[in-house]
């Protein structure tokens, strides 16, 4: 097995976790926040998905889905346009409303169609190229991929967590 083949299917389970977290909730249950400073699972799924995005889009030197594909307005959240999520405050957090799942998967799909495309076009030397000189040692492609999809993994194993918790309460 190729890296790249090993990096697709960690992107393709992510997917189906994205979904399995989102299916079936309400409005409601995609807002809640279990704290005053919690995130909600509709915020944890935008999150992983608007670094997703960003981050494998300045890898690959692509553009945003978020924004070549309309995403930002279909969302209509009142954040920056590139705005990702990082530091977020509580009151910050409060504004990633949706109307359904729908949307949130519908945008994940979207990042993960480009990620994907750009994934079987990989080769071993990609991984070694410098991607991100702002940090010490510079960021190779290899080495922002695996730490995208630990970033993933991390928010949406929280979102599941906090469905479990909205669906025994």
């Amino acid at each position: 097995m190729h890296a790249k083949d090993i990096l697709i299917d960690g992107f393709t389970r992510i997917q189906e976790e994205v979904h399995a977290a989102v299916e079936g909730l309400t409005p409601d249950d995609l807002h809640h926040r279990p704290g005053p400073d919690a995130n909600s699972v509709a915020w944890l799924i935008w999150h992983l998905t608007r670094v997703q995005d960003d981050h494998v889009a300045g890898a690959f030197g692509l553009d945003q889905v978020w924004l070549t594909q309309d995403w930002e307005k279909r969302f209509g959240l009142d954040l920056k346009p590139r705005d990702i999520g990082y530091g977020h405050t509580s009151a910050q957090v409060a504004k990633v409303r949706v109307d359904s799942a729908a949307l949130l998967t519908g945008y994940y799909d979207a990042v993960q169609a480009q990620t994907l495309e750009a994934l079987r076009g990989l080769t071993a030397e990609d991984l070694d190229r410098v991607v991100d000189e702002n940090w010490d040692p510079p960021v190779t492609m290899g080495v922002r991929l695996v730490s995208v999809m630990a970033d993933d993994w991390e928010h949406v194993g929280q979102a599941a967590y906090l469905r479990g918790l909205l669906q025994s309460a």
